[in-house]
């Protein structure tokens, strides 16, 4: 994967400033978008925790609790979607930028996605996002984002909403190369935000102990590009 330099020295650090993100005079939203960037280009994910400020997180948190429009997940697309309880169970609302924490998210990943883009020449150019409830029990089986070749999702976003989550509670994240391997597994905590490529890696969601929320978005490319293509081999 191509990508630009940036200079040396530039560490990720915690986002602190408010939900529309404007420029950080600190420097240190660029940083977590350079380090999303470097991961994806150096082994294609990445996890971290205490990415989205505070204030966002928590009232995205108090959205996604508060919602009552939640509907079964199911499995593949368009005319091929139907609901399989033995590969997910949870329940998920589409975001559509209908309140004002809605319309932050989306802000966010406008940025993000412009960054990957002049970063890792990348040319997404849509954005499909939503909320995601596990009642106790819930679980989502190992899946891929998007099938080999399909060129329809590109980068896969997951946003955690689990104010003092703990290890006992289960959901974990289960991240694994393209082979199978596992990668590590990662608690759904409050704030942290997972990248990876959607082709490349598949991963699953453990069953849970308690309610748990999360919103998960996809970066997509509006038709499929050769050359583009050749950037993610």
């Amino acid at each position: 994967m191509r990508r630009r330099r940036r200079p040396a020295g530039c560490q990720w650090a915690t986002v602190l400033n408010d939900a529309h993100l404007p420029e950080d005079p600190e420097g240190q939203a660029e940083d977590l978008l350079n380090a999303i960037a470097d991961s994806l280009a150096e082994r294609g994910w990445g996890v971290f925790p205490h990415a989205l400020p505070s204030a966002l997180s928590q009232s995205l948190w108090q959205r996604a609790t508060s919602l009552n429009h939640y509907q079964i997940a199911g499995v593949g697309r368009q005319d091929r979607h139907r609901r399989n309880r033995f590969v997910r169970n949870d329940e998920t609302a589409w975001i559509e930028g209908d309140s004002e924490e809605e319309t932050a998210w989306l802000d966010w990943a406008g940025r993000l996605r412009e960054h990957l883009n002049q970063s890792l020449f990348l040319g997404l150019t849509e954005f499909e996002t939503h909320f995601a409830r596990y009642a106790p029990g819930a679980f989502y089986a190992r899946h891929r984002d998007a099938f080999k070749g399909a060129e329809n999702r590109v980068v896969s976003l997951v946003l955690y909403l689990n104010p003092a989550w703990q290890p006992a509670d289960g959901g974990q994240l289960v991240l694994y190369d393209d082979g199978l391997r596992e990668l590590g597994r990662f608690e759904p905590e409050l704030g942290t935000v997972a990248v990876f490529l959607s082709e490349q890696h598949p991963h699953e969601v453990l069953a849970t102990e308690r309610s748990r929320h999360s919103i998960a978005g996809w970066f997509r490319r509006r038709e499929a590009n050769p050359v583009l293509a050749g950037a993610l081999s």
